[in-house]
């Protein structure tokens, strides 16, 4: 399995919303990653592997839990290129728990153990990986 980090803005889209998505048994595509390193990330998903969900903009924080439920396909949203491929892909996912304490970006930047999350490296990729350790060790922050 492997672990991951994607962002969301929660006035557009929160860890609420997926919630009750996935309380309704509807998976969320998450579209609209325009970035080429994000999108490769989403491609090397697999199903189950976990992510945790990020407040970007408003909280800036480690919310909840969610799970890879359908491997990459391209993005309904998307554009096609000039030979009518869609060029940007997505999975769907599914909410797993929320974090009973959110972690907030401040903690985790005044977390030696945290220096090298590519969170903390590369703060504007919106879907970046998480090393075992490093989900272990924000899990734990989190109070799980």
């Amino acid at each position: 399995m492997a672990y991951w980090l994607m962002k969301s803005e929660p006035d557009v889209f929160s860890f609420a919303d997926l919630q009750a998505k996935t309380a309704r048994n509807e998976p969320e595509e998450w579209t609209g990653v325009r970035n080429y390193a994000a999108r490769n990330n989403m491609r090397a998903m697999a199903l189950g592997d976990e992510a945790f969900f990020y407040h970007s903009n408003i909280g800036k924080e480690i919310v909840g839990i969610m799970q890879v439920v359908a491997a990459a396909h391209p993005d309904s949203t998307g554009e096609r290129n000039a030979k009518g491929e869609v060029v940007w892909d997505c999975v769907d996912v599914a909410a797993i728990k929320p974090l009973p304490r959110p972690v907030t970006l401040a903690t985790i930047k005044a977390t030696p153990e945290l220096a090298e999350l590519e969170l903390v490296k590369l703060s504007r990729l919106s879907v970046s990986k998480v090393s075992p350790q490093e989900w272990a060790l924000l899990c734990k922050m989190g109070g799980l």
